[in-house]
C-alpha cells in the first residue's frame, strides 16, 4: 500500500516540484493550494506520469477550518498521513514604510500561521497513530533578514521558533513523530512573477539560484531520514552562519545592496498580477523565468545526504594522519 503525503503550496513552485519528487517515490499525493484548475492539471498529471493517487484539494492555508477539512478528506480518500508537508508562501516587495496592515496580517497568516495550521492538522492525526513526518520548510531568510521582504522574513523565523518549541513538545511526550525544518536558498519559481510588488521593477532571486527540483528533494530527504534540520545549498549555509558571525556588517551590506540585488532593471507592467489575497490564474509550473541562470545540483546537499561515507572517509584520513605522525615520531 502506497504511503500518503500531503503538500501545501503544491500548485506551483517548490510545493509542485515536492508533489512530484513523493509521487515519483510511489506516495499517494494530497495536493492543497488555491487554484482548483491548476491543482486538477498537476494532479491528472502525477497519475499519469507516476501510476499514484494525487487528490486536488482547493485550500487556503490562512483558514484553520479549510485545512482541517482537506487533511480529513485526504485520510478518508487516500489513508493515514504518512508525512505532511508545509511549503505554502506569500510575500511581498516593498519596504516597511509603504506595506499596510492588511498585507502583513494576509502575508503572515499564509506564511506562517499556514505552517501552523498544517502541523497541528497533521499532528493531532499522527500522535493517535505515534506515527509520521511533518516537515515545515523554511528559509535561509528565517536566520538572516533583507530589505524588501519584511513580511516573509517575519513569518519564516516564527515558523523556526514554532517549529523548535514543538519539537521539545514531541520529545517531552515521547512521541514517536519525527519533526523537521528544511532551510531552502533562493529558488527560481513563479514567485517573482506574481508575488505583489511596489517596487516599480520586476523581482529577482538573490544569485545563486536553485532549480526548485533542488529543493524538492532535500525535503524529501528530510522527510525519510531522521534529520533535525537541513540547510539546502551553501548560500544557506553562509548566509546563516555570517549572521551568527557579524551580523551588523551584514546590515551595512544589505542597505547598500539588498535593494537592487533583488529587482532587475525590467519595468513592472501597471497590471502586474498579485497573488497575496486572490490565487493568480494561468498555467504555471514549478519554474520561474530564470532557467539559464539555475542550478539543477547542490554539492552542499550531496555531502548531506551522505554525510555517513563523508564522515568515514575523514575518519579514515585522520586516522592514516596520526600513524604518520606516530611512524615519524618512532624513527626520531
Amino acid at each position: 500500500m502506497n504511503k500518503v503525503v500531503v503538500i501545501t503550496g503544491a500548485g506551483a513552485g517548490a510545493g509542485r516540484a515536492t508533489a512530484a519528487e513523493f509521487a515519483r517515490h510511489g506516495y499517494n499525493v494530497a495536493l492543497l493550494s488555491r487554484d482548483r484548475e491548476r491543482l486538477e492539471r498537476l494532479a491528472a498529471e502525477l497519475e499519469r506520469q507516476y501510476g499514484v493517487h494525487a487528490l486536488a484539494l482547493p485550500t487556503d492555508v490562512a483558514d484553520a477550518e479549510q485545512v482541517e477539512e482537506a487533511a480529513s478528506r485526504t485520510e478518508a480518500e487516500l489513508g493515514p498521513i504518512d508525512v505532511w508537508v508545509n511549503v505554502a508562501m506569500a510575500t511581498v516587495f516593498a519596504p516597511v514604510s509603504r506595506l499596510t496592515a492588511q498585507e502583513f496580517e494576509r502575508g503572515t497568516r499564509v506564511t506562517y500561521l499556514g505552517q501552523v495550521h498544517g502541523t497541528m492538522a497533521a499532528l493531532s492525526r499522527m500522535r493517535v497513530r505515534n506515527r509520521g513526518t511533518i516537515v515545515n520548510v523554511g528559509s535561509a531568510l528565517g536566520y538572516r533578514s533583507v530589505p524588501l521582504q519584511s513580511i516573509y522574513c517575519g513569518a519564516k523565523f516564527a515558523v523556526r521558533g514554532f517549529t523548535d518549541a514543538l519539537r521539545s513538545e514531541i520529545i517531552h511526550d515521547g512521541l514517536k513523530v519525527h519533526l523537521t525544518m528544511v532551510d531552502l536558498p533562493a529558488l527560481n519559481t513563479p514567485q517573482f512573477d506574481w508575488a505583489l510588488n511596489k517596487m516599480g521593477r520586476k523581482a529577482k532571486p538573490v544569485a545563486p539560484i536553485f532549480q526548485p527540483e533542488v529543493a524538492a528533494r532535500a525535503i524529501y530527504f528530510a522527510a525519510t531520514h531522521k534529520r533535525r534540520e537541513v540547510w539546502v545549498g551553501f548560500p544557506t549555509v553562509k548566509a546563516i552562519l555570517a549572521n551568527f558571525i557579524a551580523p551588523g556588517l551584514l546590515d551595512k551590506y544589505l542597505a547598500r545592496a539588498g535593494y537592487e540585488g533583488q529587482l532587475t532593471d525590467e519595468p513592472l507592467v501597471a497590471d502586474a498580477p498579485g497573488n497575496l489575497f486572490e490565487p493568480v490564474p494561468g498555467d504555471y509550473t514549478a519554474h520561474g523565468r530564470f532557467d539559464l541562470e539555475s542550478r539543477s545540483t547542490s554539492l552542499e546537499m550531496c555531502a548531506v545526504r551522505h554525510r555517513g561515507i563523508l564522515c568515514a572517509l575523514a575518519g579514515i584520513g585522520i586516522a592514516g594522519g596520526i600513524g604518520l605522525l606516530v611512524r615519524k615520531n618512532r624513527r626520531a
